[in-house]
């Protein structure tokens, strides 16, 4: 496990996710946008703006507004779309860990066990022999 800065631990797949998110630009560009945009700093500035632009931009202020707000609904929905995708590959990729984890530990504990027995089986063997007859 990694550690944050405070000290705290990380789960390797997160910390795998995050390295491959920071290496990769596009990603850092669509992770500060979906940040932002999930914000309340940004429905602020949408209803100033847009009150704003409805007041004094235009006489006619509907056909260019419709047409902005729909543009940026597409392009949002994509981010939205993006975010649902990095979401599901890091699910993806924390399973994946988690499994290969608890195999090992399951192979471990199964291991143990069998020790334990044969120990057990030699120990008893020794000290009571006529035990068992």
């Amino acid at each position: 496990m990694s550690h944050t800065d405070n000290g705290t631990r990380r789960h390797p797949a997160v910390v795998a996710h995050q390295a491959r998110r920071t290496a990769d630009v596009q990603l850092r560009i669509a992770d500060k946008i979906t940040t932002f945009a999930g914000s309340m700093m940004f429905v602020y500035i949408h209803a100033v703006g847009f009150a704003l632009w409805m007041l004094f931009a235009e006489g006619s202020p509907w056909p260019m507004l419709t047409l902005v707000v729909s543009l940026e609904a597409i392009f949002l929905s994509t981010f939205v779309m993006i975010g649902q995708n990095r979401q599901a590959a890091f699910q993806q990729s924390k399973a994946d860990h988690d499994f290969v984890e608890q195999e090992l530990e399951l192979k471990t504990n199964t291991e143990l066990t069998r020790a334990i027995h044969a120990m057990t089986t030699e120990l008893h063997s020794r000290l009571a022999p006529d035990l068992g007859r």
